[in-house]
C-alpha cells in the first residue's frame, strides 16, 4: 500500500530530523503538531530561538528536491500555523526560524531559514 510506504517513510525521517536537531543542541518540543488549521511537521528550540522545520522526504529527486517542494503555498501556510503555535507557547521566542529539512534516500540536509 503506498499511502502506508510513504507514512512510514515520512515518519522515519521526521525521527532522523528530530535527532539531528538533538545532536546539534536543540530541543524538540512537537512533532507532527496539530491544530484546526493544518499540522507542523517539527517544532524545536535553542535557547530562544524557536524552529519551526518542514520535512520533505523522497526516494527520488525526479520531482525535485525536497526543499523546492516547499511551494509559496506551504510557506504561508507553515507562517500562519506558527503564529497560532505562538500563541499558545509557554514561553516567548526571540527569534523565530523556518527550516526545510529534506532527506533523498537516507541522506539529510537541513536548510536552516530556508524562508
Amino acid at each position: 500500500d503506498m499511502s502506508r510506504q510513504r507514512l512510514e517513510l515520512g515518519a522515519a525521517g521526521e525521527a532522523l530530523v528530530a535527532e539531528w536537531y538533538r545532536a546539534n543542541g536543540y530541543e524538540v518540543l512537537e512533532t507532527n503538531w496539530r491544530c484546526r488549521q493544518g499540522e507542523l511537521d517539527l517544532v524545536v528550540r535553542k535557547g530562544r530561538v524557536l524552529v519551526f522545520c518542514e520535512v520533505k522526504t523522497r526516494t527520488t529527486d525526479a520531482f525535485g528536491t525536497p526543499a523546492e517542494a516547499v511551494t509559496r503555498e506551504k510557506r504561508d501556510r507553515i507562517r500562519r500555523l506558527a503564529a497560532v503555535y505562538l500563541e499558545d507557547a509557554p514561553f516567548r521566542a526571540r527569534e523565530v526560524r523556518f527550516d526545510v529539512a529534506g532527506i533523498l534516500d537516507g541522506k539529510l540536509e537541513v536548510i536552516e531559514a530556508a524562508f
